[in-house]
């Protein structure tokens, strides 16, 4: 059973910030795409942010300017940086972890709150 451990998330005011983490295990994270999405209440899970064992950024529009997604290799941990942050961006924020034509797998998901 793969486990992708998150931390990171609270409650901050609009226009502060945040880093989330997600560490994966070290036999998939060299392989995986990694990436972020949220689910506010009422909505449907969305994409936030991905990034490619081989470096490439995929950004949701309305997070582009304001967050980055990164990765560690040594640490096999992705991270999403949230600056500016809206109370739009409240949600439960969940890490993915997708093997190339194999499964997916999902965190148990951190609350991110902004208050305005």
């Amino acid at each position: 059973q793969v486990q992708l451990v998150e931390s990171g998330g609270g409650l901050v005011q609009a226009g502060g910030s945040l880093r989330l983490s997600c560490a994966a295990p070290r036999s998939i994270f060299r392989i995986t795409v990694m990436g972020w999405y949220r689910q506010a209440p009422g909505k449907q899970r969305e994409l936030v942010a991905t990034h490619t064992s081989g470096g490439s950024t995929n950004y949701a529009d309305s997070v582009k300017g304001r967050f980055t997604i990164s990765r560690d290799t040594a640490k096999n941990t992705v991270y999403l940086q949230m600056n500016s942050l809206k109370p739009e961006d409240t949600a439960v924020y969940y890490c993915n972890s997708a093997v190339p034509g194999g499964p997916s797998y999902w965190g148990q998901g951190t609350q991110v709150t902004v208050s305005s």
